[in-house]
């Protein structure tokens, strides 16, 4: 009866272990199948974000395009001429457009393209050839150390602060610790703004009063950041003008102080553009890259403007990693960027 009774409950044992692990195995289905859903959901939600943000440059570079293309039976060389005007006045630039002209005149040379549906298709490669060497993630583990130093340069107005509290609410998110460095010590409002940042995201901000010597705040930054073992230390820096030699002069003075402390810092040097201003962007990230060899982009206010062609001049032209995209005023409208994903949330149909 004992032996009965052991056997009886060894075998509910069984019957619970057995029950346990199938609601384990359900619940970790369940569990997978979930973030499968939400990773697709979200990324159905950056993509729609990304495609809303580009409205105004689609309006204005892929329908003008289109009603060109498929207005027409077949392709001749005014139909060519269209083209490039459009993508010329789309922002474009020079070099970038005589690349896309190029790639559709060897196909045709090579009678790849029979209608105007190919002649689309090849547009749409062209464009993705000319992002696609720009498409570099910015890797913060690939250093090995910390902090993970990013030096933020650009001219006033391009949304650089507002980029650096986003940036640190990207990398929080990560689970990384961050630091800010209120660099911009020449504009009045620019320390108490990213002090705000700081504040919303409790972050450490270091500060020091307006027309301080911003080298000094560096030095004081970099040290803390790199006794505290803090992950990221992003430091901001004054808005300038890329015809003021003198001030592009004490960003190369920051930056060398960063490297005293930390020979190999900064680790990156992001400049911050403002896509409304069209070709002028080029121009600006040139200079800047003459003086600061630039290791990074981040184009901002694409939502704002149908100049949003100008992101293929200056893949076109500088080749440098574009990091990120600012496609609305959310602190999520900060994104990643993605050469193919751009290019369809800008041709989308």
């Amino acid at each position: 009866m004992l032996w009965f009774k052991k056997k009886k409950s060894d075998n509910n044992q069984i019957d619970n272990n057995i029950e346990s692990n199938v609601d384990n195995s359900l619940d970790n289905s369940l569990d997978n199948n979930l973030d499968k859903k939400l990773d697709k959901s979200s990324e159905k939600g950056f993509f729609s974000n990304l495609k809303s943000g580009l409205s105004k440059t689609r309006e204005k570079f892929t329908k003008s395009i289109a009603v060109s293309i498929f207005g027409k039976k077949i392709i001749d060389e005014e139909l060519l001429e269209d083209i490039e005007s459009h993508l010329l006045l789309a922002d474009i630039g020079v070099s970038a457009t005589n690349q896309i002209i190029e790639d559709v005149k060897k196909r045709i040379a090579f009678k790849e393209l029979n209608d105007v549906q190919a002649l689309w298709e090849t547009i749409k490669h062209s464009l993705n050839d000319i992002l696609l060497p720009c498409d570099v993630k910015l890797d913060i583990s690939k250093l090995g150390k910390k902090p993970f130093v990013i030096l933020m340069v650009g001219v006033n107005g391009t949304g650089k602060t507002t980029t650096i509290g986003k940036l640190a609410h990207k990398f929080q998110k990560e689970g990384k610790s961050v630091m800010l460095a209120a660099g911009d010590t020449f504009r009045a409002a620019a320390v108490e703004q990213l002090k705000s940042w700081g504040d919303r995201n409790n972050i450490p901000v270091i500060a020091q009063s307006t027309g301080a010597d911003s080298s000094a705040v560096m030095y004081d930054a970099i040290q803390s950041a790199c006794a505290k073992d803090v992950d990221v230390l992003i430091a901001d820096t004054a808005g300038r003008l890329h015809t003021q030699k003198n001030l592009m002069q004490e960003l190369e003075k920051i930056k060398r102080v960063l490297n005293k402390v930390m020979p190999d810092a900064p680790h990156e040097t992001m400049i911050v553009l403002d896509a409304g201003i069209g070709q002028n962007a080029l121009v600006q990230a040139e200079e800047f890259n003459k003086a600061m060899k630039l290791t990074g982009i981040t184009i901002t206010k694409l939502d704002g403007t149908a100049k949003g062609g100008m992101v293929f001049a200056i893949a076109k032209k500088l080749k440098l990693p574009i990091r990120y995209i600012g496609v609305g005023e959310g602190i999520e409208d900060l994104q990643e960027f993605h050469a193919h994903e751009f290019v369809d949330a800008l041709v989308a149909e």
